[in-house]
């Protein structure tokens, strides 16, 4: 039903309170915003271990502008409560100054039970962009084979997206992933319009995937880079084997210089999304129980926002 009901619309569519009870910020006290109109999100996963408007209430007194907020499972909303738990969050995300520029969902496909809940809801609540979930190659098939069905069905989303006047952000992630090389990526976008669907860039994993080739990939990217995120990291040698270990931002091998270089020149204004992604108490990884003392959470928090503002100093 839900499938039949999109297909008709594509054919019709030409169109404070304080953490003084945690004991962790005094009330009132709160960082310089971000600079210029670059607005600056924490990821929601990062934060499972508050509530939604606890939440609120440190990401404004910790300087952040907005939040990136996970609408999936285990996130703070759940898909299947969307059309009435997500207005709710983004009112008492607003009521405390902040905004909600995009949201963190698991959607790869149309014919997904939630999928159009979560997008009309979304562009009613005035969210410009979703962030996708993420593809893998089915070994059974060729790669060529694999492009074409991810083609089809990022062409659908593409669609439905238009209808309710939202952008879709696929995240280049590491690994045996779409997108991990951002050729295929590219490959497969190119004809689609950007203003429906594109790319949240991770600067992280496009190193970790290409060290030196990335900003290649990024220039053929370029017109469909919507949003980006934000972390770092550096090889380790664990086991006689190497591999990626998180670390705090601008502490690892990410060229922060060069990419924020890149994204002057292309002239991106759109939201940037801390990710907390080394070890901090489980909190990376979207615990809603942390092992390390609330304030050494924020503390670092804090510091890679900072960090990043410095960056942008100039920008």
């Amino acid at each position: 039903m839900l499938r039949r009901s999109f297909i008709k619309q594509t054919a019709l569519a030409t169109t404070a309170i304080s953490l003084n009870k945690y004991g962790l910020i005094k009330t009132g006290v709160t960082d310089s915003t971000s600079p210029k109109a670059i607005p600056i999100s924490i990821f929601s996963k990062n934060l499972h271990w508050l509530n939604i408007k606890d939440m609120a209430v440190l990401v404004r007194q910790m300087g952040f502008d907005s939040i990136d907020l996970t609408v999936r499972d285990k996130g703070h909303v759940l898909p299947e409560k969307v059309t009435e738990d997500l207005p709710k969050a983004i009112s008492i995300i607003k009521n405390e100054g902040l905004s909600v520029h995009c949201i963190t969902t698991a959607i790869t496909d149309v014919s997904e039970p939630t999928t159009e809940a979560i997008i009309k809801t979304a562009s009613n609540a005035g969210i410009k962009y979703y962030r996708m979930g993420w593809y893998t190659y089915a070994k059974s098939q060729s790669v060529e084979k694999n492009l074409d069905i991810i083609r089809e069905k990022m062409n659908l989303l593409s669609s439905m997206n238009k209808i309710y006047g939202i952008h879709g952000c696929y995240q280049n992630h590491a690994g045996e992933y779409f997108g991990a090389p951002l050729i295929d990526l590219y490959t497969v976008i190119k004809d689609f319009d950007p203003r429906w669907i594109g790319c949240q860039f991770d600067i992280r994993h496009a190193t970790a995937e290409g060290a030196h080739s990335w900003p290649i990939g990024f220039d053929l990217l370029k017109n469909y880079i919507k949003t980006i995120n934000v972390k770092d990291f550096q090889w380790q040698k664990k086991d006689n084997k190497w591999i990626e270990q998180n670390v705090p931002l601008g502490t690892g091998m990410v060229d922060f210089k060069k990419y924020v270089e890149l994204l002057k020149k292309i002239s991106f204004n759109g939201p940037v999304c801390i990710h907390y992604e080394y070890p901090l108490g489980g909190a990376e990884d979207g615990a809603t129980q942390l092992s390390i003392p609330k304030e050494k959470v924020i503390e670092n928090m804090k510091i890679d926002l900072a960090t990043l503002k410095k960056m942008l100093a100039d920008f």
